[in-house]
């Protein structure tokens, strides 16, 4: 199959859990045999075009003349992606089925399935609705918009958890036999590679009798970092040698800081900022712990990393770490924004070794036997499979017109511009799906 990725973000440019997925899914199928191409953005000194571990790489410009807001970066980055795909098409390289991962991209996924009558599949890795626990302003509510446009448009739709399959039912509607759930997963292999000497790297982070609590991930509220702050006095009572180690990078960083500052503990939490995937093996291979206390997460790929990499997980029993762990065998989970749970798991590791070396040994078992990215692709490559069978008897047409849809889209296509009409919809509240 030759297939077309589109992506906001692709490694080395990295600003979430997204770009990772994306690449090890790609890398996977082409090593399976199938001809990928990623359309996705640009970075500092990076090139056009490249071919990485046997994927073709498309990078557009999303530097504007003119400053602009987010939405219109948005709009500018998806006519760059459209014109990009153009340019492939033209060239000869036709694609089969286009591949859209989140809202980012769904305006030039929906031209791109109607321009060149490809089906196009959609990932949804997270939802507006979600991450703010509701829809609270216009932006949030337009997101939310495209975001059920991109699944009303998708032939089908991948979500990576049951917890996410739910979701989409409840806030979009999206019918059963629409979506298809696949795991995201993780290469262990990439997770082996430290830091020569790891001693001297260690004591630039702590003392050498100090236990290490590590923490990596977007610094956003839905990640919870501000329920760990509260939880590190509760350790620290009991575990006094304890350092914790905040790394990744957010628009709640500096507001973090501050509140550490405030309680005094800036001698006992370090904020790393971003590290490179050397660094984050080292940190992963320090640490007594990894504690991802999110307040939401549809899947939590970070939680397989700190599995492969050999480290004990604490996660909050929310989401897809509550499919992923299993407490008390291949990690611990604890009540979502609860620093005294959290503190108590932080605890049980700390003071118990054999049963954090049990857990330890466990997690990697499951990441090597279910989480690896060689048996995802090929769970993709049957929906793909699937997709392109049943699309060449419907002469362009979704798989799944409900009737709720049909009147919708139909009335939208009246007004000659869909997408102007969801905004309408949306800043002047008329009710579209139920909404909790």
């Amino acid at each position: 199959m030759k297939i077309l990725v589109l992506s906001w973000e692709y490694p080395p440019k990295v600003i979430g859990g997204l770009a990772r997925a994306v690449a090890d899914l790609s890398e996977a199928m082409a090593a399976n045999g199938h001809d990928i191409c990623v359309i996705s953005s640009d970075y500092p000194e990076g090139k056009n075009s490249e071919i990485r571990e046997k994927v073709r790489i498309e990078r557009v410009n999303t530097a504007h003349p003119q400053p602009l807001n987010f939405l219109d970066s948005v709009f500018y980055f998806n006519y760059q992606v459209i014109e990009r795909a153009l340019q492939l098409w033209n060239s000869g390289w036709h694609w089969d089925v286009v591949h859209a991962h989140d809202w980012l991209v769904g305006h030039a996924a929906k031209v791109l399935k109607h321009g060149f009558q490809r089906p196009m599949v959609a990932t949804i890795h997270a939802t507006e609705w979600g991450r703010n626990n509701g829809l609270h302003n216009d932006l949030q509510r337009h997101i939310s918009d495209v975001e059920w446009w991109l699944t009303y448009e998708a032939y089908a739709v991948i979500c990576c958890s049951y917890y996410m399959c739910s979701e989409l039912q409840r806030i979009f509607q999206v019918p059963q036999d629409k979506i298809f759930v696949i795991p995201n997963g993780v290469k262990a292999d990439k997770f082996t590679s430290v830091v020569s000497d790891l001693a001297s790297f260690r004591n630039n982070y702590a003392a050498p009798e100090e236990k290490i609590v590590f923490f990596i991930g977007r610094l956003v509220h839905e990640k919870g970092v501000q329920v760990l702050l509260d939880a590190v006095p509760k350790v620290l009572s009991r575990v006094p040698n304890t350092k914790f180690i905040i790394a990744g990078k957010g628009p709640n960083e500096k507001e973090l800081q501050h509140r550490a500052a405030a309680m005094g503990l800036a001698d006992r939490v370090m904020f790393a900022g971003f590290v490179d995937d050397l660094t984050r093996n080292s940190l992963y291979r320090i640490a007594d712990a990894a504690v991802f206390p999110s307040l939401y997460e549809p899947f939590g790929i970070v939680c397989l990393e700190g599995m492969a990499a050999g480290t004990p997980v604490v996660v909050s029993d929310i989401g897809g770490f509550a499919e992923i762990i299993q407490h008390g065998k291949n990690g611990l989970t604890t009540y979502v924004g609860n620093s005294q749970s959290l503190a108590d798991n932080i605890v049980a590791i700390l003071e118990a070794p054999a049963l954090a070396q049990k857990l330890r040994d466990q997690a990697y078992e499951d990441v090597i036997t279910k989480y690896q990215w060689s048996q995802i692709a090929v769970q993709t490559e049957e929906v793909f499979r699937r997709i392109l069978g049943q699309s060449e008897s419907l002469d362009g047409r979704d798989l799944n017109r409900r009737m709720t849809n049909l009147i919708r889209y139909d009335r939208y296509q009246q007004t000659g511009d869909y997408l102007d009409q969801i905004i309408v919809e949306s800043r002047h509240g008329i009710p579209r799906r139920n909404e909790e």
